[in-house]
């Protein structure tokens, strides 16, 4: 496959964005309740604990439009070798992380920061590729 030869490890980050995004957007979606409780008792002591589902909300629409963003995107390097769409998902991923990261470090979860780092690495690779 052309696509594989010409843009490979951009199409591997992207695939690994894509199921990491996708697939949490389908959790919150299906599972919106236990989501909302566990993200609730997270941010208990934080100044987010009143807007979780607001915010979870914002997350999960950026999420889905970032996942089918890059998905398109990899069609189009195959059809026609074109980053934009790519670039813009990729760019709302890292867009997500930082607002993941925010949250984690108002409440207070450190380690659940420090974890953010490895996604948002591979992010920043990804937009360093899609942007050359």
């Amino acid at each position: 496959m052309k696509i594989f030869s010409n843009y490979p490890t951009e199409v591997f980050i992207l695939l690994f964005l894509i199921i990491t995004f996708i697939l949490s957007g389908i959790d919150k979606l299906l599972d919106w309740k236990g989501n909302v409780a566990f993200i609730t008792d997270h941010f208990k002591n934080s100044p987010l604990k009143h807007n979780v589902p607001l915010l979870l909300g914002i997350i999960l629409i950026i999420e889905m439009i970032a996942g089918i963003l890059m998905l398109f995107g990899i069609y189009q390097l195959y059809t026609s070798e074109t980053k934009e769409t790519a670039l813009l998902g990729v760019e709302l991923s890292a867009i997500t992380l930082l607002f993941l990261l925010i949250g984690q470090r108002l409440a207070k979860d450190y380690a659940g920061a420090m974890s953010l780092a490895v996604y948002f690495i591979i992010t920043l690779f990804g937009m360093y590729l899609l942007s050359s």
